[in-house]
């Protein structure tokens, strides 16, 4: 049986996949499953509950406050605000549980639930899979003063965010590090629309702001990290040194140069590692990223002396390694970064913040910065209607990509492999032109689409 917990909790299409029974259910097991421990005794559990700005995220933040509380756990509404907020929250006001309600960077209809322990960590498959196994079971519920309460933050918890982001690269009331850059940002109509642009100008820019508006229905609309087209005409037309690009609940940043020009994921941890290299602040002189992170960051690293760790894509995986090994920096292509002196998982206004804090320091542009980290050529194809589930097995398709890599030999790489978020099935492939990676990507997308046709 399939599990219900993907890479990034629990995750469909709002009221079919991802209902308000559901959520109500995750929160009451997931109440069960905390309120196991024996550090409970005598005391009730606290959470808190942010969501993104989808319409379907009111019920479904709803739904899952009452499971909780329903079950013997207070709980604190934390209203709209990013993924990474939260995680900071569930640490900073001393939670035992964060729950978010946001499908990050996925269409509107769909959303998500994901856990959070406390100190602001994702929980382990372990424990979501104990959760997702009480769901639907026999339980004893509390009556009277034994129920646990809701309280609607005003907006408090917001701010003591933004200031921890701002602290983060020496923001004071007398320094703002940030003075004289001009940098767009595009908040994808997303949770960061307000703290985003916030958090810079305090840090001291003059910000330029794009699709900040959100109503509901908007989030990820052709904006953000996953559609920078406008942002990259915008800062063209602002004369902006720079530009950044959230998604729908800011956990991801990409950039944009000067010139129009995307700066990916790999890019900017390129960026991040060498400066905090040069500063001797890069411990062990290590990066984690994901097998998807292009071979030209790693070579250029290499070149660097910066060792680099791969993982399982997702940026979970990603905290794992630098956790167990106490590195300091890791992330993936996508704009996942952690910087784990100031954040529990991806963070995409902090990554802002020391893109910009870099461009200071450094005196450079970014595209200078951007060039000391060459891509080779990549092609993704993300391949939809097909049975995900047999892309690791599937005799076919493990013959294509056997013949796909003594193809390219070691001047690239293959990598297929389901998504853990959405229905699709990714094809990537990293050749010596566009030209070739174009058409190995191509050909394994077809075998793909006809070995696996649903």
């Amino acid at each position: 049986m399939a599990r219900l917990f993907g890479t990034d909790g629990v995750r469909g299409l709002a009221n079919r996949d991802v209902t308000a029974e559901l959520a109500l259910d995750l929160g009451s097991a997931a109440a069960h499953e905390l309120g196991s421990s024996p550090e409970f005794t005598g005391r009730r559990p606290r959470a808190v509950v942010g969501r993104d700005p989808r319409a379907s995220g009111e019920f479904l933040g709803a739904a899952v406050t009452a499971g909780l509380a329903s079950a013997g756990v207070d709980v604190v509404d934390l209203g709209v605000l990013p993924t990474p907020a939260l995680a900071y929250l569930v640490g900073a006001m001393e939670a035992d549980l964060g729950v978010m309600i946001s499908a990050s960077h996925n269409p509107m209809p769909d959303n998500g639930i994901k856990f959070f322990q406390r100190g602001g960590l994702k929980l382990d498959d372990a424990i979501e899979d104990k959760i997702a196994a009480r769901l639907g079971e026999e339980w004893e519920r509390p009556t009277g003063a034994a129920v646990g309460r809701v309280r609607v933050d005003t907006g408090i918890a917001q701010q003591q965010y933004v200031a921890h982001l701002t602290a983060s690269i020496g923001t004071t009331p007398d320094h703002r590090p940030l003075d004289g850059l001009r940098i767009a940002v595009d908040a994808a109509n997303g949770a960061a629309s307000q703290v985003g642009p916030e958090a810079l100008r305090l840090a001291g820019a003059d910000v330029v702001v794009i699709n900040a508006s959100p109503d509901g229905r908007n989030i990820n609309e052709k904006a953000g990290s996953t559609h920078p087209e406008q942002l990259q005409a915008v800062v063209v037309a602002a004369e902006a040194d720079f530009g950044v690009a959230f998604d729908g609940d800011a956990d991801r940043c990409l950039a944009v140069d000067h010139g129009g020009v995307l700066v990916d994921g790999d890019q900017i941890l390129g960026i991040l590692a060498r400066s905090l290299q040069q500063r001797g602040a890069l411990p062990q002189d290590t990066l984690v990223v994901t097998v998807m992170s292009n071979l030209g960051l790693l070579l250029a690293m290499k070149d660097a002396g910066i060792t680099t760790l791969q993982t399982a894509v997702g940026d979970r995986y990603v905290l794992e390694e630098m956790r167990a090994g106490g590195y300091g920096l890791g992330g993936e292509q996508s704009g996942h970064i952690i910087l784990a002196d100031h954040a529990t998982t991806g963070d995409g206004v902090l990554t802002a913040l020391h893109v910009a804090a870099e461009v200071k320091r450094s005196g450079k542009r970014l595209a200078d910065l951007a060039a000391e980290i060459p891509r080779l050529p990549q092609t993704l194809v993300n391949v939809r209607g097909v049975d995900k589930a047999r892309a690791g097995t599937d005799a076919g398709v493990l013959a294509a990509v056997e013949n796909a890599e003594a193809l390219l030999g070691e001047t690239g790489r293959v990598l297929l492999r389901p998504s853990g978020t959405e229905p699709v099935v990714r094809v990537m492939v990293e050749a010596a032109t566009q030209t070739q990676a174009d058409g190995v990507a191509e050909t394994l997308a077809a075998v793909v689409r006809d070995r696996l046709a649903l």
